[in-house]
């Protein structure tokens, strides 16, 4: 029996987020700073501003882990723009219960959501963290002048052939990859944001323009592991094509912003100001800790370039922060 890539990919994430714990595996960027989720939480406080302070309005987040990025940004907008935290109504949207308990523990006042289609319509900003990359993917193979398409079998990757055409210029044995859960999100977001005042912000990994190349990669027991082991027992992710994703929001109509990388994005939002704010009121080898983890953020050797941030705003609304 074999299947495409992506059937295979959703299937194993599925497994593995409603029985395994990811974090005993990775560490996202909530979980290193808790400047973090602050200074998402005050982006969208400013973007709801300049959005016109609809009221009320979803504050939603795509894949909220164990709910540390929205209780630091609550923590935040709750001390320093406390309009916005009276006019938010928090949606989570996850469809793990192992995380969906770890998140109600931390974030009492939400409301869950297996896909961003249940979110009521209306005015909503929606941060996302890490969530692209785990949309299944499919690839494409060069081969001969045409495409195979890699499907999932019993030992392992084949190739089919297929009649998909990229429409993109590469070389035999080249990879092509496409996320159509990431374009068709984009598309509905897009379409949403020309309803209601609205944006998004996505911070996630991959190249800044498209690239051929073979991106998916397994995590199990914090190791680098076969993507094509028993489905469930690693987290398999992919690099994000911010180029297509972008696209499929333009077409629409929505206002595209970035990507820019997060170094950058999280620079000018303040990430080292507040870092050294809070450093100065612990002990030296916490105050240490705690610039390591904003250098760990930042720094372009780390995770500052290879991830990227991109927004998504509702059209003639004002250019949101970190993009300027």
């Amino acid at each position: 029996m074999k299947e495409r890539l992506d059937h295979f990919m959703a299937r194993a994430n599925a497994a593995y987020y409603a029985t395994h714990d990811p974090f005993a595996d990775f560490t996202t960027a909530p979980e290193i700073s808790q400047v973090f989720g602050e200074s998402l939480g005050l982006w969208a406080a400013v973007t709801w501003r300049l959005l016109g302070a609809p009221a009320p309005v979803a504050f939603v987040e795509a894949g909220p882990g164990r709910g540390t990025l929205m209780v630091d940004a609550l923590r935040a907008i709750t001390r320093a723009v406390p309009d916005f935290r009276m006019a938010v109504r928090i949606h989570l949207i996850e469809t793990s219960p192992r995380l969906r308990a770890a998140q109600r523990e931390r974030i009492g006042d939400a409301v869950w959501h297996d896909a961003i289609d249940t979110v009521p319509d209306g005015p909503m900003i929606l941060l996302g963290n890490e969530f692209l990359d785990a949309l299944p993917i499919r690839q494409f193979v060069r081969r001969g002048g045409g495409w195979n398409e890699r499907l999932v079998g019993p030992a392992g990757v084949i190739e089919e052939s297929s009649g998909f055409d990229p429409a993109v210029e590469a070389a035999d044995g080249d990879v092509v990859e496409r996320c159509e859960p990431a374009e068709a999100l984009s598309a509905n977001l897009a379409a949403r944001l020309l309803r209601h005042g609205s944006a998004a912000l996505f911070l996630d990994y991959g190249p800044e323009t498209s690239a051929a190349g073979d991106s998916l990669q397994a995590i199990r027991g914090g190791q680098p592991a076969d993507p094509f082991g028993p489905p469930g027992t690693a987290d398999l992710t992919a690099h994000v094509d911010f180029t297509r994703f972008g696209a499929a929001a333009r077409v629409v109509g929505a206002q595209v912003h970035g990507p820019i990388p997060q170094g950058l994005f999280l620079a000018r939002l303040g990430l080292f100001q507040r870092t050294n704010q809070l450093a100065r009121h612990l002990e030296p080898r916490q105050a240490a800790a705690m610039m390591e983890g904003a250098r760990r953020l930042a720094e372009p050797d780390r995770m500052g370039r290879l991830f990227k941030a991109i927004a998504l705003v509702s059209p003639g609304c004002d250019t949101p922060p970190g993009f300027e």
